[in-house]
């Protein structure tokens, strides 16, 4: 146990000196946690939308229509047009995304299509704002009732920061710790570790321990982060996300061990933890694109992507507040990557240096 503690001990000290990997494991999530809550959003605000009514002089009910699109936090009127030829010319120009055009039958939207999903979330916002006026009298109208559970505001950060928990996760377990092996294979000090009188299996789990501490500080920090600063609520209980963050950990921990197998040099194991983790991670878990949109083999690959049981379990537990029976399916799965990955990695690991 002793001799555990100090390569424990041996490792943080690497860590702390290094100036650049302190950056990366304490600064990084921050600011990815700062972009993706705030910058990097599938939300529209301050669309610019210019307004065409061949009538000089509009009625009270085209007149209520734009007051109420204009004092919306979603558009901001930049003006009248006098003509059907100058819409293009708005759009071409980049002044404005949406045209709404008054007409004898009612009013019509023109959005940019250039940019499809932004096109089809404004044209919406646009028409929930205008559903309460009609297009002409009629006797009775039927107004439905929308409710929207779990994120009545619709913010992004609810979808986005369970993708970012498990990114950054991802990003200090594996990578991070491939990086710390090979390097010790690159510089020639395994051989002096794996010669010392501690076995392997302790050089190997003294290594570990370092990046889970720093991933446990890592999650409370996005944890205290998204609740506090971006205002995202863990309806559900802490204790059963932490235990599931836990495992998710010990999964990528594991696949860094398996990275460092392989990998001879630090640049071989960036490249695979980086470009091999990070980029299935992003398009194939769920985090930006919805999984059932994906053609059928990408959906089947998906399940291989423990990030993606991951972020489903977060969403499930943190965002909409469910128990255990809700996530028993991911975190099964999670618990048989873990146990499966690590079996792989340690009987991988070389202890005889060639």
């Amino acid at each position: 146990m002793k001799e555990f503690s100090a390569f424990v001990k041996k490792e943080f000290s690497h860590i702390v000196r290094d100036r650049w990997t302190m950056i990366i494991l304490l600064v990084l999530p921050i600011v990815m946690m700062v972009l993706f809550g705030y910058a990097i959003t599938t939300e529209v605000r301050n669309i610019g939308m210019y307004v065409f009514d061949p009538n000089p002089n509009p009625n009270a009910r085209d007149a209520a229509m734009v007051t109420e699109l204009s004092s919306s936090e979603y558009f901001v009127m930049k003006g009248y047009l006098s003509s059907p030829d100058d819409i293009d010319r708005v759009f071409r120009e980049g002044r404005g995304q949406l045209v709404v055009v008054f007409g004898a039958d009612g009013a019509q939207l023109v959005a940019d299509g250039s940019d499809p999903n932004t096109a089809v979330t404004l044209v919406s916002y646009a028409q929930s704002v205008l559903a309460r006026f009609g297009s002409g009298p009629l006797p009775t109208r039927i107004v439905p009732e929308v409710k929207l559970l779990y994120n009545p505001q619709m913010k992004g950060a609810y979808s986005t920061v369970p993708g970012v928990m498990g990114m950054i996760l991802m990003l200090i377990c594996a990578m991070m710790t491939s990086i710390s092996i090979a390097r010790e294979k690159e510089k020639g000090t395994m051989e002096v570790l794996l010669v010392s009188p501690v076995r392997p299996l302790t050089i190997i789990l003294a290594k570990t321990v370092p990046y889970l501490a720093l991933s446990c500080v890592n999650l409370a920090t996005i944890l205290a982060f998204s609740a506090f600063v971006i205002g995202i609520p863990i309806r559900g209980s802490l204790a059963l996300l932490l235990f599931v963050s836990l495992v998710f950990i010990a999964v990528s921990l594991a696949i860094g061990l398996l990275i460092s197998s392989v990998a001879e040099t630090q640049l071989a194991a960036l490249l695979a933890s980086g470009m091999g983790l990070m980029m299935p991670v992003i398009l194939l878990s769920g985090m930006i694109f919805p999984i059932e949109n994906m053609p059928a083999v990408l959906r089947v690959l998906s399940n291989v992507i423990p990030a993606r049981w991951y972020i489903a379990a977060v969403r499930k537990i943190m965002i909409m507040g469910l128990g255990p029976a809700a996530v028993a399916r991911e975190l099964a799965v999670l618990v048989s990557m873990a146990v499966a990955l690590g079996a792989l990695s340690l009987g991988k690991f070389k202890i005889r240096l060639e």
